[in-house]
C-alpha cells in the first residue's frame, strides 16, 4: 500500500459509478474534483468495467448527468481487453459477443471479427445474449480458440433494475466447456497498468480513487498504487475492516479529496 504525499500524486484514476456519478445523477462536488485536476495539470483517467459502450457513448451519458469530460479521459474494460490483445498476438482475429463497446475497441487495433477458427473468443456485456451466438462460442473454445472476458462483474445496474453482466454469462461458458476465461477488467491490476501507460504515469506517483473494495482498492493495491476510498458507491466505512487488505484513504466523497 503506498502512501505517497498528495502533492507528489501525478495521476489520478477513478471508476466512474459510484465515484463520480450515481446512475444518471452527478455526485456532488465531482465537477468541481475533476476542474481542480485540470487546473492542477494533472492527467486523469475515469475508468468502467462496462464494455457496452464507446468513449464518445459515455462521455454523452455523462455530459447529461452534468460532468464534462472528453471522451480521450474516460477508459472501459473494453478498451483494456483490446490492448491486451494487441500486445499479446497483433492483428490477431475474434469471435465477439458484445455491443459497440468491445466491437469498435477491436476494429481499433485491427482485430478482425469472425465465426471461422478465430484466435480468441471474446465476450463481453450485451443487452440480447443470443443461445445460438453463445452456443457457437462454446464450439469454437472447444476447438480452440482462447477465452477472454472484459470483466468479472456478475452483474450490472441498469435504470430498470440489475442484469446478469459478463461475469455471470463467462461462468455458463466456462461450466460448458471447462475453460476458464481470462478477465482483463478491474480487479485485474492489469488494466491500472494500462491506463496508467495511456497517460504516462508511474504507479508509485499515481492513485486509484473508487468505492469498491473488491475491485477498484484491490486493483490499485496491487498496482502499487495510492488508494481512496470513497463512501458515496457500494462500501460503507464499517465494512472495511473485513477486507485483509486497506485503502490509504477514506473519504466521504472526491469532494473531500486533496489535489
Amino acid at each position: 500500500m503506498s502512501d505517497t504525499p498528495a502533492e507528489q500524486i501525478m495521476t489520478y484514476l477513478m471508476d466512474m459509478d459510484g465515484v463520480l456519478v450515481r446512475g444518471a445523477q452527478i455526485i456532488p462536488g465531482a465537477d468541481d474534483f475533476i476542474a481542480r485536476l485540470r487546473a492542477a495539470g494533472k492527467p486523469f483517467s475515469i475508468l468502467t468495467n462496462n464494455s457496452l459502450y464507446t468513449p464518445r457513448d459515455l462521455q454523452a451519458r455523462l455530459a447529461l448527468s452534468g460532468l464534462h469530460v472528453s471522451a480521450d479521459e474516460l477508459y472501459t474494460s473494453a478498451m483494456a481487453t483490446a490492448q491486451f490483445l494487441h500486445r499479446q498476438m497483433p492483428n490477431g482475429s475474434a469471435y465477439v459477443i458484445g455491443e459497440a463497446g468491445l466491437t469498435t475497441a477491436l476494429h481499433d487495433i485491427g482485430y478482425i471479427l469472425t465465426e471461422t477458427r478465430p484466435d480468441y473468443v471474446v465476450l463481453g456485456e450485451t443487452l440480447a445474449y443470443s443461445f445460438v451466438r453463445l452456443t457457437q462460442a462454446i464450439r469454437l473454445i472447444l476447438e480452440g480458440a482462447r477465452f477472454i472476458a472484459t470483466n468479472p462483474d456478475a452483474i450490472g445496474p441498469t435504470e430498470g433494475g440489475m442484469i446478469p453482466a459478463t461475469g455471470a454469462v463467462a461462468a455458463l461458458v466456462y461450466e460448458a466447456t471447462g475453460v476458464r476465461p481470462y478477465f482483463v477488467g478491474k480487479p485485474n491490476p492489469l488494466m491500472m497498468r494500462s491506463a496508467l501507460r495511456r497517460l504516462d504515469g508511474h504507479s508509485e506517483t499515481a492513485m486509484m480513487i473508487g468505492d469498491r473494495m473488491d475491485t477498484d482498492i484491490i486493483a490499485g493495491t496491487e498496482a502499487g498504487m495510492t488508494t481512496t476510498l470513497v463512501l458515496t458507491g457500494v462500501t460503507a466505512r464499517e465494512s472495511v475492516a473485513r477486507f485483509p487488505y486497506r485503502p490509504t484513504h477514506i473519504v466521504e466523497s472526491v469532494a473531500d479529496i486533496v489535489i
